[in-house]
């Protein structure tokens, strides 16, 4: 209701205290807030109709990520694997030494299970290559992407030992520690992700275009690393952060905007330009680059926010709200410009093509041509799974 979905004809107290301004595409409108994205709109599409219906950010976090029900509605330790695990586990490393699948977070949210991104019966190996810290600080470093290179020789010296013990030893197991091991050494020793991760390699233009905060660089970030071969990333943004800078009052340190927490709309004036000047860069220099029809990028939560308002402290806030949420998407080949789906007049749930998180996994699935109903992996009870049980791929994007 705040960003991509606006209802200004609603009453008041569901309309809350922003604008819709014109963009690039006639009849698209979005948040006044968000100007750098309107003049991008010709680049991108909004699904406005998506919806399920868990609404604790667990239940919420693991439905979206997995493309299931949850056995539990709360907590955020997965039945099934993140979407990202399965398409690691079918497409890998795309060479010696790049990680296909990256995720960027705050310092100490980096666990696996913070944001419901756990494997399941995939395990660990498809977990995501993590790094966490702020990017735009100008001590931020990646750990475990470097040695000294007496320290990888050793390493491959004691790899090639490994590979001369008999299978008939005791204790040897095929495909067991030295796969992680070689993993690793390549990670270390070949410099790719390393070269990457190097945002002073950037020029200063580049990284003033996407801002000179965390958003922007964990964003420029992203661009790096897909341009380097990753093939699927994942970039959390919650606090915004500018260096030398403290946080205004009554703003949240994620986008949790229940009144208990911010001012939902002194939260939104700090927060959504930082997020307008991140993505519309990343928009920007995805297509300039000619990386759009190869890069499919996805913006979204795991739900929506009520959309009548509540009060708590004398200040506005929204609870959480998945029978409705908006998803920008751009590039990999879709079609921009367009708005799939509506809600009603109070933006309470879909008027007409509701969609679900699935039907947004299946269009990513398709972009990197993985048919989502045919792979199948086994559960912990040797039961095939598909990665996804349900779903089509929007056809108004294709």
């Amino acid at each position: 209701m705040d960003t991509f979905d606006m209802k200004p004809a609603a009453p008041a107290e569901y309309r809350g205290d922003f604008r819709p301004i014109k963009t690039t595409v006639a009849g698209i409108e979005i948040c006044e807030l968000l100007p750098l994205l309107a003049a991008q709109s010709h680049r991108t599409s909004i699904i406005r109709s998506i919806s399920h219906t868990f609404a604790d950010h667990g239940g919420g976090h693991k439905r979206f990520m997995t493309g299931r029900d949850p056995l539990q509605p709360t907590g955020f330790v997965n039945d099934y694997p993140a979407v990202g695990s399965m398409i690691h586990k079918v497409l890998g490393d795309p060479a010696p030494g790049m990680p296909g699948y990256v995720l960027g977070t705050d310092g100490g949210r980096d666990p696996i299970d913070v944001f419901s991104l756990g494997a399941a019966y995939l395990g660990p190996s498809t977990y995501p290559f993590t790094f966490a810290g702020d990017p735009s600080k100008s001590d931020f470093t990646v750990r475990n992407l470097s040695s000294p290179p007496e320290r990888i020789a050793r390493l491959k010296e004691q790899m090639s030992l490994l590979k001369e013990i008999p299978q008939s030893a005791p204790g040897y197991t095929p495909a067991g520690p030295d796969v992680f091991h070689q993993r690793a050494i390549d990670l270390i020793g070949n410099g790719q992700a390393r070269r990457a991760f190097e945002l002073k390699n950037e020029p200063d233009k580049v990284r003033e275009r996407y801002g000179n905060h965390t958003y922007g660089q964990r964003t420029l970030l992203a661009r790096r690393l897909v341009e380097a071969g990753a093939r699927f990333v994942t970039m959390v943004l919650e606090s915004p952060n500018v260096p030398g800078k403290e946080w205004p009052k009554d703003v949240c340190y994620n986008w949790d905007s229940h009144a208990v927490n911010c001012h939902i709309f002194n939260d939104s004036r700090w927060r959504f330009p930082m997020l307008d000047q991140a993505v519309s860069a990343l928009v920007e220099d995805l297509h300039d680059r000619g990386l759009d029809k190869r890069v499919l990028l996805v913006v979204t939560g795991e739900f929506g926010r009520t959309p009548r308002l509540e009060t708590a402290k004398d200040r506005p806030g929204r609870d959480h709200w998945p029978q409705a949420m908006s998803v920008l998407v751009s590039g990999g080949g879709l079609r921009p410009g367009i708005v799939v789906g509506s809600t009603n007049s109070k933006g309470e749930h879909p008027k007409d093509r509701p969609l679900s998180p699935n039907d947004l996994w299946a269009t990513v699935l398709r972009h990197l041509a993985i048919d989502g109903k045919a792979v199948q992996f086994f559960d912990h009870s040797g039961r095939p799974m598909p990665m996804l049980p349900d779903g089509e791929p929007i056809r108004e994007l294709l």
